[in-house]
């Protein structure tokens, strides 16, 4: 910019963040960007200049992928020092980890939210916002892609989770925060490595995807039902990545005929590729040709997959992209 004021731009989405309490109702978005910043004690003392868009005002459940690609584009348009987006908890793992594999450029992208709504006592949503706006306007975390700030911790998108349904710390991430804000200072501890990205350009064929998770006692019929209706799979697996042996048969033909990728469901640490050998255990499955998604949890490592399905990605390349991940 061509002053030394950091000029940020706020985006709301909706979520619990903009929703109130009405009478003999429950919480829906009812407030604006314009509401949201107006909240904020204290970013008036800040210096920072805001501008605000009134983007959508959803539930976090109700965003879809074209949602999130028309919000691509318009940050892509944005000629500010940061983002803030304002959304819905429900899919914010979602969104950040999307915004980290398409956007471009070295400009800070902050995602936030709130668990208390602006009706209940100790609603968080102001000093979320507050925290996520110094975060944006902060030259530290220029070039570390889209983070996620949420009490007053700064997640790097590819790693954050919600790990609870309710509480206002929320938001946790394996190996940990890359950062914290506190007495109105952004201190950043550690630098992600630089992710892959995804050309995504505009308009592109749809996709269907989704992540199905392993349960004891799956015998593989419900993997046959869906893959049916799939152009690429995702299996959260027991612990290191292991499914029942009676799944291993479905998974093998659907290797065959889409990209599989395997995760673990337990939220942290990677699929191993040759510790155990027997059949349904990571290496056996990766020999049936299955994609490794290392350290990604399921919900990303489908956002990854979905991406490049959209963009005519083969099952070689997208085999490839995951590898760099790992």
């Amino acid at each position: 910019m061509a002053d030394n004021v950091r000029h940020i731009a706020v985006i709301s989405l909706g979520g619990t963040i903009a929703m109130t309490t009405q009478p003999d109702a429950g919480a829906t978005p009812t407030l604006s960007a314009d509401d949201l910043v107006a909240a904020v004690p204290g970013l008036a003392d800040t210096g920072i200049r805001v501008q605000v868009h009134d983007f959508r005002r959803l539930p976090g459940a109700s965003l879809s992928f074209s949602d999130l690609f028309e919000l691509t584009a318009t940050i892509e348009t944005l000629a500010v020092d940061g983002v803030v987006v304002t959304q819905g908890t429900d899919t914010i793992e979602e969104t950040a980890y999307l915004l980290d594999l398409v956007t471009t450029g070295d400009m800070p992208i902050v995602v936030t939210g709130a668990m208390r709504n602006a009706s209940m006592a100790g609603a968080d949503g102001p000093a979320n916002v507050l925290a996520a706006i110094r975060t944006a306007a902060s030259i530290e975390v220029r070039g570390m892609g889209c983070v996620v700030v949420f009490g007053e911790e700064i997640h790097a998108a590819r790693w954050v989770r919600k790990t609870h349904a309710t509480s206002p710390t929320a938001f946790t991430s394996y190996p940990g925060p890359i950062g914290y804000v506190a007495e109105d200072r952004v201190r950043i501890l550690a630098r992600p490595y630089a992710a892959p990205t995804v050309a995504f350009q505009g308009a592109a064929d749809s996709a269907r995807t989704t992540v199905f998770t392993v349960g004891i006692g799956d015998d593989g019929t419900l993997l046959q039902v869906l893959g049916d209706h799939l152009d690429g799979l995702v299996v959260a697996a027991f612990g290191a990545g292991h499914v029942p042996m009676a799944c291993v048969d479905a998974l093998t033909e659907l290797a065959k005929r889409m990209p599989v990728v395997l995760t673990t469901r337990t939220g942290s640490g990677p699929v191993l590729r040759q510790t155990y050998g027997f059949p349904g255990s990571e290496s056996d499955l990766l020999a049936r040709g299955l994609i490794s998604g290392s350290t990604l949890d399921p919900v990303k490592a489908r956002i990854l997959l979905h991406l490049l399905l959209m963009t005519g990605s083969d099952k070689d390349q997208i085999t490839q992209v995951f590898n760099t991940v790992s």
